[in-house]
């Protein structure tokens, strides 16, 4: 890989949707706690990742990784693949 400069986020997630050329939507999910009820609460947000060899399938576990706009909405780069789908 390249070297990445300054200190940029990672977040990793699973691949829901591939139908974009080059890209993939993924989903992270973060669990936090209720200011007020003090009750875990999973909350999730979808970020569209760069893939430039379209290798991602819905279902991998990737880690996505900051990078600046590469179109309207993708501000991220699928940096590795930490789980093929279907793979154990």
């Amino acid at each position: 890989m390249t070297k990445e400069r300054g200190n940029k986020k990672l977040l990793v997630g699973v691949v829901i949707s591939d139908k974009m050329d080059k890209t993939v939507v993924v989903k992270v999910d973060n669990i936090v706690k209720h200011p007020v009820y003090m009750k875990y609460i999973k909350r999730s947000a979808k970020y569209k990742a760069h893939d430039e060899q379209n290798e991602c399938v819905a279902g991998d576990r990737v880690m996505i990784v900051e990078s600046r706009p590469l179109s309207k909405d993708k501000r991220w780069r699928v940096r590795e693949i930490l789980e093929k789908h279907g793979s154990v």
